[in-house]
């Protein structure tokens, strides 16, 4: 099991951002816990669910031992996390 931050640096609202991913919906959302992100930060409704977290919280969730992942990490994750929250639903 792991946690994933991606390097994607999406400008909005004066900051930088990218997304943390994990292997399980329950891993994703503990470590969101660990940052500090409340579960309203939680897209559900994106393509993949997924955290936005700030260029400065990536580096904290790489300290606390998230993996920087490359776009194959982040897809395969994604696909495993739409799955699990959509099969959690029926």
């Amino acid at each position: 099991m792991a946690i994933y931050v991606d390097n994607v640096r999406v400008p909005h609202m004066g900051k930088l951002w990218c997304h943390l991913v994990a292997d399980t919906l329950d891993e994703l959302h503990h470590f969101a816990k660990r940052l500090e992100i409340p579960r309203r930060g939680f897209h559900y409704d994106a393509s993949y669910p997924h955290y936005d977290i700030t260029i400065e919280l990536r580096e904290m969730a790489l300290q606390l031992g998230a993996i920087a992942g490359n776009r194959r990490d982040i897809i395969r994750c994604a696909k495993q996390l739409k799955e699990q929250f959509q099969d959690s639903f029926y």
